[in-house]
């Protein structure tokens, strides 16, 4: 509508628009738009998830790749540094301070280097984690995606490195005299079960490293004190058996202490059920289902939150 004033000026005047009252979320709504990174709901969070599974996997490739391409020995680290741990600590453990004590050297010796490798999965796994955010900030940044994806893909990458060093420890273990036999197919699900616990202990880290940087700095002390305390170079009934039943029982039924005695359990010959707290099955699923499950729904809650400020 348009009229023409006295000094030939036309003016406009503009029709009523029929938004004009509406308020930012009506508007909203009326034309189907939706808050930039809004958090999905968890079932749509889930499908989305599953739908960049081949970005997880190759970004886990990718990382496991790089990780020693600047090594002379490159991807022969994967095996070296858990095995070189392990003759540190035999040195220390086995030789000096006696740690095996109870156990003949051909059980104590596969104990060991069993322990060594399956904690250093968890280990590296939180670590991991911790950074998978803070470290990846440009593209959390520039890209939308799920970003679970990060530390879910780097707790596969440790998963993955696991399995090149578990071909060394199967040796390691015939060579002291446990071959292999139907009881080694329970690695399967124990490793299955700590696979889970990982992944939700590196989404808890991951959402709490991405606010406090300096968790990264703190975690090596806890990671070391929790090795410590889990049986990694002693059995833990044995060096406790003068102490009161309970913190044995307690150390017993750390989820690391488990998924290690679980696996032992399946290779070496000499280590029985003797060994193992009571439905040590049940206490390892417990742990993974309740730390998988609470550790992505409270990785998610953090969804929109991640890469600002």
């Amino acid at each position: 509508m348009s009229e023409t004033t006295h000094d030939r000026v036309v003016a406009v005047s503009v029709p009523p628009s029929p938004d004009d009252g509406l308020t930012p979320a009506e508007l909203a709504a009326k034309y189907g738009l939706s808050v930039s990174g809004a958090r999905p709901g968890l079932a749509e969070y889930v499908r989305q998830l599953w739908g960049r599974r081949h970005f997880i996997l190759t970004f886990s490739r990718a990382k496991l790749t790089a990780q020693y391409s600047q090594a002379r020995l490159g991807q022969l680290w994967q095996v070296a540094t858990p095995l070189l741990n392990a003759a540190v600590y035999f040195l220390i453990f086995g030789l000096i301070l006696n740690a095996g004590r109870g156990m003949d050297k051909t059980v104590y010796i596969p104990f060991l280097v069993t322990g060594v490798f399956v904690f250093t999965f968890t280990q590296t796994s939180v670590m991991s984690g911790v950074r998978s955010i803070s470290g990846n900030l440009g593209l959390v940044r520039a890209l939308h995606f799920p970003r679970a994806s990060l530390p879910i893909s780097l707790a596969l990458q440790q998963l993955q490195q696991l399995l090149y060093s578990m071909i060394v420890l199967f040796v390691i273990v015939a060579a002291f005299g446990s071959y292999p036999s139907p009881a080694w197919l329970l690695i399967l699900p124990a490793l299955t079960l700590q696979f889970v616990f990982n992944t939700g202990l590196a989404l808890m880290m991951a959402r709490l490293g991405s606010k406090t940087p300096d968790l990264a700095q703190l975690m090596p002390f806890i990671m070391r004190t929790w090795m410590y305390a889990s049986g990694v170079m002693f059995s833990i009934p044995v060096m406790l058996k003068d102490k009161p039943a309970w913190i044995a029982d307690i150390l017993m039924y750390n989820p690391a202490a488990i998924y290690m005695d679980l696996i032992r359990f399946a290779l070496i010959d000499g280590y029985d059920s003797a060994n193992l707290p009571d439905h040590v099955w049940l206490a390892g699923l417990l742990w993974a289902v309740v730390i998988g499950v609470s550790g992505f729904v409270f990785f998610w809650k953090a969804e929109e939150r991640y890469g600002r400020g």
